[in-house]
């Protein structure tokens, strides 16, 4: 007779081996009955999205931190294509965020539906603090935030505690050189990473029961208008790919749309760049034609700094919310967004769910409260399948126009012959 410590772990471990983005649409259908069911009482939930948004916000910066390091110290890049290959990314990313601001600002998604903003409550309500509400406060908002701060005890046991169990599963692993002691920080801090996007269906629960039970369906009314901006805007940072292929390599576009198809099903459905890599390797090199330096540089290399999809949607994002809390954003603003997604874009390829992380620098750094972020999680599972693909065709785009306008002779020992389509 099994016990019911193992029944529980095995419930535990069933639901964990569902999709994620499967959990997150069960938790906003749950969250849209449990929302019309208590109405205005249902704003209780705030609670559970605030500690999952602002954990992320604390394990920001330091991952990033950690992951562009790393990427930096590891990544091999040699050889006149350097130059290029810098060249090219810099202006992939620039030229999606610059897209991704001009839709928005031209379509204004955010104003397609009245909203009211949380923060209008009263001072009365803001002065009750319940022990839960000083219990929220003491959750760590940055990583070394609490470790000056003599007075928030608890969050530093928050910090003790989370990287205390992490650290239990590479306690044995050697540290010879400061490469090994960046991976060792780099796979602590995902491991921790991973608990934290474990809880986001409880925050699209949260989030989607206290949207519709306190403001009805109006804020998702805006969601659809965002979900049709981004996919406007991917489409015409595609559009932006095959026109530079088209221009400056020997590749057709429709010849890359058809040799890529696995590579991009592949991207769509697994959601990650990072295990599409090999997928997008071979299909570059066996079925368009490219030659193996410039597959490598652009799907294996580039890979790691090449997230133009994320850094489209991440300006947009901002702009978004900006708009839907009535919040104007000068020229000056704007550009910092350009300049903190690029940064931010940079290493995130390896980083699960890299959109959410790296969106609270963004927000922070135009001075938008990061607690709207919880109203994109409940369209970020499609969105972020979407600009993965993206990404891929980023990639895809980079190696073709490292390849130059001349096609490499099929007897090239560099280039195995091209298979045949199909």
């Amino acid at each position: 007779m099994s016990s019911p410590k193992s029944e529980s772990k095995g419930w535990l471990s069933r639901w964990n081996a569902v999709p994620l983005y499967v959990r997150i649409v069960l938790a906003m259908l749950l969250g849209l009955m449990t929302g019309l069911l208590l109405g205005d009482h249902a704003l209780i939930f705030e609670i559970p999205s605030k500690v999952i948004l602002q954990l992320l916000g604390a394990l920001a910066p330091p991952l990033i931190l950690i992951a562009v390091t790393h990427v930096l110290m590891t990544t091999e890049i040699s050889g006149k294509m350097a130059g290029r290959l810098a060249r090219l990314l810099l202006l992939n990313t620039t030229v999606a965020i610059v897209i991704g601001l001009s839709v928005a600002n031209l379509m204004k998604p955010g104003t397609w539906s009245e909203f009211k903003s949380p923060e209008a409550r009263t001072v009365e309500e803001s002065e009750r603090a319940s022990p839960v509400d000083l219990l929220v406060q003491n959750v760590p908002k940055s990583i070394l935030g609490p470790l000056g701060d003599k007075q928030n005890i608890i969050g530093v046991i928050f910090i003790a505690v989370a990287f205390g169990i992490a650290l239990r599963s590479v306690k044995d692993k050697p540290i010879k050189d400061v490469r090994n002691f960046v991976e060792v920080a780099y796979e602590v801090l995902l491991i921790v990473l991973h608990w934290i996007i474990q809880l986001v269906p409880i925050g699209v629960f949260a989030i989607v029961a206290k949207v519709v039970g306190t403001e009805g369906f109006a804020p998702f009314k805006a969601m659809g208008a965002f979900i049709l901006a981004v996919l406007l805007a991917l489409f015409l940072q595609t559009m932006w790919y095959l026109l530079r292929i088209r221009l400056f390599s020997w590749v057709r576009p429709m010849d890359v749309l058809h040799g890529m198809r696995d590579a991009l099903v592949m991207a769509f459905s697994t959601d990650s760049s990072t295990a599409t890599m090999p997928v997008t390797y071979a299909c570059l090199t066996k079925k368009v034609g490219v030659q193996e330096e410039s597959a490598s540089m652009g799907a294996l290399v580039g890979a790691n700094f090449n997230n133009d999809g994320t850094a489209l949607y991440e300006a947009m994002a901002a702009l978004f919310v900006a708009q839907l809390i009535g919040q104007d954003l000068s020229v000056a603003q704007q550009v910092i967004i350009v300049v903190t997604s690029i940064i931010a874009s940079v290493g995130a390829a390896g980083i699960p769910e890299a959109g959410l992380v790296t969106m609270t620098l963004v927000f922070s750094a135009v001075g938008l409260p990061i607690e709207y972020i919880g109203l994109l999680l409940t369209v970020d599972w499609f969105l972020d399948r979407c600009r993965t693909t993206i990404n891929v065709l980023g990639d895809v785009n980079v190696s073709c126009l490292l390849d130059g306008k001349t096609k490499p002779s099929p007897l090239s020992p560099e280039k195995p012959i091209p298979a045949p389509e199909g």
